[in-house]
């Protein structure tokens, strides 16, 4: 049985080639292009992993995790954050989260 991502980005560009690497490792992968797609889709999809973006239309990263830690059935699901830039901290609303590690990549790091 193959692991499930949900992958949460309102950039098709990156949601297909996050999806793509996912599904090159033995992933099956949903897709949501913001935070409330995403809270619909796991009604119908109960996923090992979820990659979301932070910068999202209608509702951003911090506000997903927000929701999704708050309910129990989707609290204890791994959550991998990409950001394209470092967000300005006095405008940007934080989630209540907890990183464990913050890796920088190079922006080829997804064509190995």
């Amino acid at each position: 049985m193959s692991l499930k991502a949900l992958v949460v980005d309102d950039s098709m560009l990156i949601r297909h080639t996050v999806c793509r690497y996912l599904e090159e490792r033995g992933f099956s992968v949903e897709t949501a292009t913001n935070g409330q797609e995403a809270l619909e889709t796991l009604k119908r999809v109960h996923p090992d992993l979820i990659i979301t973006d932070m910068q999202m239309p209608k509702m951003n990263g911090s506000e997903f995790i927000t929701a999704l830690k708050s309910k129990e059935e989707t609290a204890r699901i791994p959550v991998f954050l990409v950001a394209g830039k470092h967000g300005d901290s006095t405008k940007e609303k934080r989630a209540d989260l907890k990183i464990l590690k913050i890796l920088k990549l190079k922006s080829n790091w997804l064509r190995r």
